[in-house]
Formats: structure tokens, C-alpha cells, sequence
């Protein structure tokens, strides 16, 4: 079978392209399994919140890249979507399952398997309210969340993590008073990049 030269190259450069950006993690999306612990740090409740937060969180391969350093350090952005089923094993709700979502702002350095990753953003979720002054009002709530942390690769398609936790949850004003909890901890995980 006749190939042209146009249609080889096409193919070839095709084939080589996926090959080399597939092989950072970066470029590959990751399903990670993150878990920790967080205590009530705000003043929005007179209680006192101990949150164990985990979630299942889906990064997508690598969507701009501010620079791309000669020596193989990237600085990039990714999408960032979770599910999450956080225990709550102190206050007066036990439960909250919500999903959010955020972009993964990424700092990888030269080896291509160590990277520093920040994330803020929120979204909405679910607990069982009580009637306790000082939780929450209702059991529809919103969440925002912010964390920073540190993965290393320790297998071609495994990383761990583990990073400074922040979250949020209130029901946006929507009864009065409106209490909230902000809680402060930290995570650790493991990610598959597929």
C-alpha cells in the first residue's frame, strides 16, 4: 500500500506528539483518592468542627501552560472537578456530600515528576441539618475550598500528595442566621494517571 509523504509526516509527528506529551503527568488525567483532617478555625460558628474530608478528584491533562522551562520545568493550568463525602466527627451534622470544582494551577519541576499544585474554587453539596443553634441551617449548602500541596510521582502511573487543606461551608444567607464553618487541616493521597 502507497503512502504519500504528506500523509506519513502527518502520521508520524502525530504518533511521535502523543507518545511525548503523553508520558508527563501533566498531560494525562488523574483520578486521585484524598482524605484528611480538618478543625473549625472561623468565627462564623460557636462550635467546635472536626471534619474528616475526603474526596475522589478528577484533574484533566494539562489545558494552557503558561511557560515551559528549557530545563524541563512547566508551569500550567489543569481542570479540577471532586466529589466529595466528608465525615463529620465533631459538631452537630455527621455527614456532607457535595461536588466542586476548581482549576489545578501546577508548577512541575525539571524531573517531571515532582509538582507543587494550588487550587480555590467551590461548589454545592448536602447535610443533615439540625435544629443546633450554631450549624447549619438547612441541609442544601454551598462549599468553596482552597488547597496547597506537594505530589511526587513514585511509579509511572502513581503519585501521592499531600497538602495544607482550607474549607468552607454555609448556606449563603438563604435562613437567618446564616452560621458557617471554616475548617483548616491537611490532606494526603494517591493519584492514577490514565
Amino acid at each position: 500500500m502507497h503512502r504519500s509523504p504528506f500523509l506519513a509526516l502527518v502520521l508520524s509527528s502525530g504518533t511521535a506528539l502523543a507518545a511525548t506529551t503523553a508520558s508527563h503527568p501533566a498531560d494525562r488525567w488523574e483520578l486521585a483518592l484524598q482524605s484528611g483532617y480538618t478543625s473549625n478555625i472561623g468565627h462564623n460558628t460557636p462550635l467546635d468542627y472536626e471534619i474528616i474530608p475526603t474526596q475522589l478528584v478528577l484533574r484533566s491533562p494539562m489545558m494552557f501552560e503558561f511557560h515551559a522551562g528549557s530545563d524541563g520545568s512547566r508551569f500550567l493550568l489543569r481542570n479540577r472537578f471532586a466529589f466529595l463525602a466528608e465525615s463529620i466527627v465533631k459538631g452537630p451534622e455527621s455527614y456532607y456530600l457535595g461536588l466542586n470544582a476548581a482549576p489545578s494551577i501546577e508548577y512541575w519541576f525539571p524531573n517531571g515528576e515532582t509538582s507543587l499544585y494550588f487550587s480555590i474554587g467551590g461548589g454545592i453539596g448536602l447535610t443533615d441539618s439540625t435544629r443546633v443553634v450554631g450549624g447549619q441551617g438547612q441541609d442544601f449548602t454551598l462549599n468553596w475550598f482552597s488547597e496547597f500541596g506537594l505530589r511526587q510521582q513514585i511509579a509511572k502511573d502513581l503519585s501521592i500528595m499531600g497538602g495544607v487543606y482550607f474549607l468552607h461551608h454555609s448556606n449563603g444567607g438563604q435562613t437567618t442566621p446564616n452560621p458557617g464553618i471554616d475548617a483548616l487541616g491537611a490532606t494526603i493521597g494517591l493519584g492514577w494517571q490514565f
